[in-house]
């Protein structure tokens, strides 16, 4: 199960302010999943205007109903974790999401899985969380306990200018709970959790 606290908590690093992003990548998808056109940038190369609505769009991941819109995924054990995307995804957020011939790869999984009728695009976010000491007494301290890298999917439908609408589906990996990395595990984000996208879900967790 999915703490909230532990996901408001990291939203809190995805504002203008405070934001937690340092690179953000994505391609541009056709109705049959092929990408069209790619980008790599560096988050704070991004005009004000486009940092926030590119923050807006990886806040809806995490900050989405827990436990119903945002559920928690389990990645098997062993040689059959290395059938999924637990590798690519590590490698991906290794690099710092530098190395665009992983992330052509991720995109292209995700192409052949994804079942939509519509253009669309995913969206890449690489985030770093220095997690700082919290009390019993839930007082900040000073200090942190540890850095949580993470990387942030958001999957949009698109219009005809290629403008992302609101997410349909992502994930979080790796999960955060209980305020630190659980690399055992990725939240995953459906908008109508009765629409799952299973295949992609499957090509994610190896089954």
């Amino acid at each position: 199960m999915i703490n909230r606290e532990d996901m408001l908590e990291l939203t809190r690093r995805m504002t203008p302010a405070r934001n937690c992003f340092s690179r953000i990548a994505g391609a541009y998808m056709d109705e049959e999943g092929y990408d069209h056109s790619t980008f790599n940038l560096h988050f704070r190369k991004l005009s004000v205007a486009e940092q926030k609505r590119n923050l807006d769009m990886a806040k809806t991941i995490p900050i989405a109903r827990t436990n119903e819109q945002l559920k928690e995924y389990s990645f098997p054990e062993g040689e059959a974790r290395r059938k999924g995307m637990w590798p690519l995804l590590s490698a991906i957020k290794q690099d710092g999401m530098k190395d665009d011939a992983l992330l052509s790869v991720f995109y292209e999984i995700m192409g052949e899985s994804y079942r939509t009728d519509r253009t669309y695009c995913i969206f890449m976010f690489y985030g770093s969380y220095d997690v700082p000491v919290k009390a019993k007494d839930n007082e900040w301290m000073e200090g942190s306990e540890e850095v949580y890298d993470f990387l942030v999917c958001a999957v949009a439908p698109t219009d005809e200018e290629d403008e992302p609408g609101e997410p349909e589906f992502g994930f979080l990996f790796p999960a955060f709970k209980d305020r630190s990395r659980d690399t055992d595990r990725i939240n995953i984000f459906h908008a109508a959790p009765d629409r799952e996208q299973t295949a992609v879900i499957r090509k994610i967790l190896g089954g």
